[in-house]
């Protein structure tokens, strides 16, 4: 993650972001921060323990008072982070109304909305791990009749994404299997068909896709599809090794990027 060029003096020890598990060392990498993950805007950030790293670390006495005394009026996250961005001159007056929109139309969905929401960006920025944890949550509590059966299909599939950017393949099936028996889309049917050949034997497979209780044209269909893909994919990755000259350098960097996808 790169941030804008920082115009305080930074801290000595940094403030430990515990949800993307970054450093950070200034008022202007805090704003950042806040601008760009407003879904993981929670007590992991709004807490004591940053109230005094800003007094303790940055000097900054005034904002610490600000935002203790927020936090004992629990007023909402938008009264905490605004006093921080004043005080850095971060947004201009239509950014900060901007994100003042985004923030109050977070914060009146409901808790599991919220908590889905953190688990998608989680999967966009292939924190794979930490969403899987966040979406078991949310089916856990899951209280019938709440939210409706589409989005608890909806969670099911995501669910099934984090697993398969975690390479458990067998998870990843279950996980689409429990979306499409909720929502019965074609989009679940296909993630479960096109997932079963990453883990079982063709004669497992086979099994699997005849057990189905679903249109025959419709599977065949799917794997006609996911033929095709694999066929453009392989394509595109005798591309890349051609064109790549360092290998050693490319498989490190993937790697790096199972290990923090990984961490939870």
């Amino acid at each position: 993650m790169s941030y804008d060029l920082c115009l305080t003096e930074q801290a000595k020890t940094p403030y430990y972001i515990e949800s993307i598990r970054t450093n950070i060392y200034s008022i202007e990498e805090l704003c950042y921060y806040l601008y760009h993950n407003i879904y993981l805007i929670d007590e992991t950030i709004i807490n004591e323990g940053l109230c005094d790293w800003i007094r303790d670390e940055l000097g900054m006495t005034r904002l610490y008072r600000q935002l203790y005394a927020q936090l004992e009026k629990k007023e909402g996250a938008a009264f905490f982070v605004f006093p921080i961005f004043r005080e850095a001159g971060y947004l201009n007056a239509q950014e900060g109304r901007e994100f003042q929109e985004r923030l109050s139309r977070l914060e009146v969905q409901p808790e599991e909305v919220r908590q889905k929401m953190r688990g998608d960006y989680l999967v966009k920025e292939k924190m794979f791990a930490r969403a899987v944890g966040i979406y078991r949550e949310i089916l856990e509590k899951k209280a019938p009749g709440r939210l409706g059966v589409q989005f608890y299909s909806s969670i099911w599939n995501n669910l099934g994404a984090a697993y398969a950017g975690l390479f458990r393949y067998d998870q990843a099936a279950d996980c689409f299997f429990e979306a499409w028996k909720l929502g019965k889309t074609k989009e679940a049917l296909r993630k479960y068909v096109s997932v079963l050949p990453l883990y079982l034997s063709e004669q497992e497979y086979e099994k699997k896709l005849k057990s189905l209780d679903a249109d025959s044209y419709l599977v065949q269909r799917i794997q006609e599809y996911n033929a095709e893909l694999c066929r453009k994919a392989n394509a595109q990755e005798k591309a890349e090794e051609i064109l790549s000259g360092d290998v050693d350098a490319y498989i490190e960097d993937l790697k790096r990027q199972y290990r923090r996808s990984a961490e939870l």
